[in-house]
């Protein structure tokens, strides 16, 4: 498969995004915070006089909602014609909306995705928040600001993928709806819990996805409802701008347990199994006993280890004659890993449902984990609900449940390599990669990718560019993550626009030199440069 760049010249797009960042987004020595100052904001930056250029930075952000040039950006190579090939897109930031009624940051973030439109990429990506759009009272929905980053996007010229996310974020922090999180304080158990009790509250437990635990109402109810209103709100945008929806299935979107917790090393988290609220232990119990093993339906799993201990701490994971591989070891990976499969094939199902009259490609997450995966258990893989094993391949339950929803799957870690991880960690991300990848390809399930995180160290685009030239059956588009300060810094921006122009390109159009009415448009909004 050819990797194509729609719309691109390197014979000026890249240096006109990169001058537009250096000069309208100012960028010297950036710093990953946000600055509040009287009524404005300063956007991960601070303010810092910069010693060769003789320029003091004041990113001037207004906090409320700004219009925006509705002028469109043509890229430098407006004149190519689109070529097959897989589509990059490059995340917005997570709080780009965080209380429904206002864009944060919103001059950046215009001149931001100008940037991206001018080096030619497909579009962008926009998470939008079940506890913000819905964060007061059940059916009551707030989609004004989303909706004028899309009307942003769509004056630009771009595509749009939307990230609906029935999860929380701890950082940024954008919690569950507050109705939700007050139904929670009486009514527990629609949260997962681990064995010793603790809850897990940036997502509701998938053992109540039927259960009219909401006001009377399902989950799934309550996402149908939310969908449904997200398509009529913005259904003059869908399958023209807004390409691609993706349905949140777990905690980060992922379809997973939370196994670990957030302050967890995720590179030797083996994790713990999630399965001890009344309602899954309820539905637990009814599977041991259809089975005709009633004693075994009373708990969990008893000889597994503690978040972070090596899987070799106790009984359960060991190389050669662990709980795992024993006939109850085999009951239990089978029902906790075919709960989550359901789960997931309710959500999408759901989605399909919802969205069936438009033309938007309907996607899904999965997680990569990928520490401990040179073992033969792979518990980090079995806690989190994926019944992976040497003798056991858990990805082709999971890609059958895409392709019967025909949705695409979304794998992130295309940056890390198996030589950057820490050997003790026995971990083998690029394997595991081949492995999702082989059972997508068997069921017909197209592959979106993304990176984990990012980072100034040149591996993990070298890594990017890998799986984009070298490795790239069936993978059909792929998400930078994220956009924002480090982003857009000097010490990453270069090296991504460098990455981007490098990947082959269509042939240029007689046109692809013509760049200047675009940077002019740029120089007219006010970013409050001011000479020192």
């Amino acid at each position: 498969m050819e990797v194509s760049v729609i719309g691109r010249s390197t014979s000026c797009s890249s240096s006109s995004a990169n001058k537009i960042v250096r000069s309208k987004l100012g960028f010297c020595d950036l710093k990953p915070r946000i600055l509040p100052a009287k009524n404005r904001l300063f956007f991960g930056w601070k303010r810092q006089r910069c010693s060769k250029a003789g320029i003091r930075l004041v990113l001037k952000t207004s906090i409320r909602s700004e219009a925006v040039n509705s002028e469109t950006v043509r890229p430098c190579g407006a004149g190519s014609r689109s070529t097959s090939g897989v589509k990059l897109f490059v995340g917005f930031p997570l709080d780009a909306v965080s209380d429904g009624k206002t864009i944060n940051n919103s001059r950046a973030i215009a001149a931001g995705i100008k940037a991206l439109k001018m080096l030619g990429l497909e579009g962008v990506e926009l998470p939008i928040w079940w506890g913000v759009v819905e964060k007061e009272a059940m059916g009551s929905y707030e989609w004004s600001s989303y909706r004028a980053l899309v009307e942003m996007v769509a004056k630009v010229g771009l595509k749009l993928r939307v990230s609906l996310c029935f999860h929380a974020s701890r950082q940024p922090q954008i919690p569950l709806p507050e109705w939700v999180m007050q139904i929670g304080e009486t009514q527990p158990a629609i949260f997962f819990k681990d064995r010793s009790g603790q809850q897990y509250k940036d997502c509701i437990s998938l053992a109540v996805d039927d259960l009219p635990v909401l006001n009377g109402k399902s989950p799934i109810q309550v996402y149908q409802q939310f969908c449904e209103s997200f398509n009529s709100a913005f259904s003059d945008f869908m399958g023209s701008t807004i390409m691609d929806v993706s349905m949140s299935l777990g905690p980060n979107g992922e379809l997973r347990y939370p196994s670990y917790p957030a302050k967890s090393s995720q590179s030797f988290s083996v994790g713990e199994f999630q399965c001890y609220d009344e309602n899954m232990l309820a539905i637990l119990k009814q599977y041991a006993e259809a089975s005709g093993n009633p004693y075994w339906g009373l708990s969990g799993p008893h000889d597994t280890p503690n978040y972070d201990q090596s899987p070799m701490a106790s009984n359960f994971f060991r190389e050669h004659g662990g709980s795992w591989e024993t006939p109850y070891g085999n009951f239990f990976l089978s029902w906790y890993s075919s709960q989550l499969v359901s789960h997931g094939d309710r959500l999408l199902s759901l989605a399909s449902s919802v969205f069936s009259d438009t033309s938007v490609i309907l996607s899904g997450k999965i997680p990569l984990m990928h520490s401990w995966y040179k073992t033969r258990s792979h518990p980090s893989e079995l806690t989190a609900g994926i019944y992976n094993t040497i003798n056991c391949n858990g990805y082709e339950a999971i890609a059958e449940m895409f392709a019967r929803n025909s949705c695409k799957m979304i794998v992130p870690g295309l940056d890390l390599s198996d030589e950057s991880q820490p050997q003790e960690s026995l971990s083998s991300p690029e394997l595991l990669l081949a492995q999702i990848k082989q059972a997508c390809r068997k069921h017909g399930v197209e592959v979106c990718g993304q990176n984990t995180l990012v980072s100034g160290d040149p591996r993990g685009l070298e890594q990017i560019k890998k799986n984009l030239v070298n490795d790239n059956e069936g993978l059909n588009s792929f998400t930078f993550q994220r956009m924002g300060a480090e982003f857009f810094s000097p010490q990453y921006f270069p090296s991504f626009t460098k990455l981007v122009t490098s990947l082959d390109q269509p042939e240029l159009g007689s046109d692809d030199l013509k760049g200047t009415e675009s940077l002019r448009s740029m120089r007219r909004l006010n970013f409050g440069l001011q000479k020192s």
